[in-house]
């Protein structure tokens, strides 16, 4: 904290978007997690980003940069890239401020996202295959035409916006002892830890912030142990708000001197979180916005106490949601997939049938087929699909199977 006065954006900076932000966002809620706090042994809280304007915290940035632009700016307009919260941010405080919006979406985006960006009245344009390839050519066309860029991440003000929140959680927690969010390119996370340190120190007390990232995008730990910004050579990952394969600069310079620790979390614990949190929160969240609470489920931060998890986000594609539903339940044992070869005679699949029934599984699915390189004549492949209790149920019937005599071959 010897270095705050030195940092980019400091407590005053926070402040003074507060004030910007007033009549534009919505004060989101703090839900408490019963069944969270039950699981960590600690006082759970989550602060609902997933329900501001847009749907996620990123219209706090996106207008504290562009209220304070000049009138001369606001005529040139303003360009930006995203996978879809930063644009649904910029086009909402476009469309408030009365500024002509361009913004480059990755090809593939999520429909929603690009449907909401578009409904919010901004130009939309596919470019790339991910976020960085949209932003070197949401460059190159600021730099060619003059347009104002308004990066997601790596500025000031926006990072002043996005650091309002620590300071709702502190107005809603006072007693908060641990912040966690996920992490992309840093812009939330340099924000928040700017408000809650220095308002730590003013209390005379300790709160920690942690980031999280997926493990299949974390760039932010090489970098720290580096002390450099090292970028990735390839990120894949369900959270696509999060899918940023190089830190910001700004972000980056506070982060390291403020935030505790930046941990990951893998792709099948995003899942099971994104389920805990349809459950046992009854809240829809995309997964960059759930790895605070994979984070959690995970165990991976000891002794949180009062802890505050920030839902960045809410806008999940359906059809991701699907695949993440049918992955999460699979990860938590409630969803088997096993395939098994029988002799083709009557009487085989109603055995099978049999076994399930009697060890209370339920069946959801069945491909029976005689056709293929290695079925051989005589033979049938079965491919069934179970829905499940945990995974000492699954293995209940798939010892079931093999007593019987069956070589069940778990797919999923």
């Amino acid at each position: 904290m010897n270095a705050a006065s030195s940092l980019p954006v400091t407590l005053a900076d926070v402040e003074a978007a507060r004030e910007l932000l007033k009549d534009i966002i919505a004060f989101t809620p703090i839900e408490s997690s019963r069944a969270l706090g039950r699981m960590t042994g600690s006082e759970v809280f989550f602060k609902c980003e997933n329900l501001q304007r847009a749907g996620s915290f990123k219209v706090r940035g996106a207008y504290v940069r562009m209220a304070r632009l000049s009138p001369e700016e606001r005529a040139r307009g303003v360009v930006a890239a995203s996978a879809g919260n930063h644009a649904q941010g910029v086009a909402v405080a476009a469309k408030a401020l009365g500024i002509k919006a361009r913004i480059y979406m990755p090809v593939g985006v999520a429909l929603p996202k690009l449907a909401a960006t578009r409904g919010h009245g901004a130009e939309v344009v596919l470019h790339g295959y991910n976020v960085d390839e949209s932003l070197a050519e949401a460059e190159r066309y600021a730099n060619e035409t003059g347009a104002v860029f308004v990066h997601p991440f790596n500025n000031v003000d926006v990072v002043s916006g996005q650091g309002t929140i620590g300071l709702e959680i502190l107005d809603q927690i006072p007693h908060v002892d641990t912040v966690i969010m996920g992490v992309g390119g840093g812009g939330l996370l340099a924000g928040v830890s700017v408000a809650i340190k220095a308002r730590a120190k003013e209390l005379g007390r300790e709160i920690r912030v942690i980031g999280v990232q997926a493990e299949n995008a974390a760039a932010y730990p090489p970098s720290l142990a580096a002390d450099a910004l090292v970028p990735l050579k390839r990120v894949s990952t369900m959270a696509d708000g999060i899918a940023v394969g190089r830190p910001g600069q700004l972000p980056f310079s506070i982060i390291r001197e403020l935030v505790d620790d930046v941990i990951t979390v893998s792709e099948d614990s995003l899942a099971r979180a994104l389920i805990f949190l349809l459950e046992r929160a009854k809240m829809v969240v995309e997964p960059a916005g759930a790895v605070g609470v994979a984070a959690l489920l995970e165990g991976k931060i000891e002794n949180p106490g009062t802890t505050a998890v920030i839902l960045s986000g809410g806008n999940i594609d359906p059809m991701l949601m699907l695949k993440v539903i049918q992955r999460g339940l699979s990860a938590a044992g409630r969803f088997l997939t096993v395939r098994m070869m029988l002799n083709d005679r009557p009487g085989s699949l109603a055995t099978i049938s049999r076994i399930i029934a009697e060890n209370d599984a339920n069946v959801t699915g069945v491909d029976h087929t005689r056709v293929g390189g290695s079925i051989s004549m005589g033979d049938v492949s079965i491919t069934v699909n179970l829905e499940t209790k945990g995974h000492e149920h699954c293995e209940q019937v798939l010892t079931a199977l093999r007593s019987e005599g069956f070589q069940p071959i778990v797919v999923h």
